[in-house]
């Protein structure tokens, strides 16, 4: 029995010998080769086609009694939940890829957006949406719940909408309907699918 025990780890000590030699030998043979830029040869590498899109919903007014209708859009997938309703909102100020009508004066931007840990999404536009928006009260309710509908309708994160202009609240966005708080969805404005 001593004599097999003594076998053993000589076979375990040669073979260990062995493993050792080949990782000394061969060690010195592996490079590393390293980019210039890691995150240029990334973008490069994938086609700007292959992007993740999502499906968002916007919500246009209609024309003749300011509901709201559901239009479907694909839109880049972003790395965070801020960047893709910025994005929503950006398609929803080009207006409608039907007859749907524009809920925006189309010289808008989104300046920030950023949305707290109660679900309060904060969404700051260009002083254009006020500037150059039309007066009344149906075309300003249209605005207001087209941002605040599309918004909470796709982003689950998201309960309320708080809309700034500029970075400054303001009390209303063309003098009929309070912006003084956030605002929760109406979906009762959506027309039903």
């Amino acid at each position: 029995m001593a004599d097999s025990k003594k076998t053993l780890a000589a076979v375990l000590f040669g073979l260990l010998v062995v493993l050792v030699v080949i990782f000394l030998v061969t060690s010195g043979r592996e490079r590393i080769r390293k980019t210039a830029n890691p995150a240029a040869s990334a973008a490069a590498s994938a086609p700007s086609d292959e992007r993740p899109t999502k499906k968002a919903t916007l919500f246009f007014p209609r024309d003749d009694d300011g509901l709201l209708v559901a239009e479907d859009r694909d839109i880049p997938a972003g790395a965070s939940v801020d960047r893709d309703a910025v994005m929503v909102l950006t398609e929803l100020i080009k207006g409608s890829s039907g007859s749907l009508v524009a809920a925006f004066p189309p010289e808008t931007k989104v300046d920030d957006l950023f949305i707290t840990k109660d679900g309060t999404a904060y969404v700051d536009f260009s002083s254009d949406l006020a500037d150059k928006h039309p007066s009344g009260t149906d075309a300003e309710t249209s605005t207001v719940f087209s941002v605040v509908n599309t918004l909470t309708f796709n982003f689950r994160s998201i309960k309320k909408v708080f809309i700034l202009i500029d970075g400054r609240e303001r009390e209303t966005l063309a003098g009929h309907l309070s912006l003084e708080r956030a605002i929760l969805p109406n979906y009762s404005l959506n027309v039903k699918r």
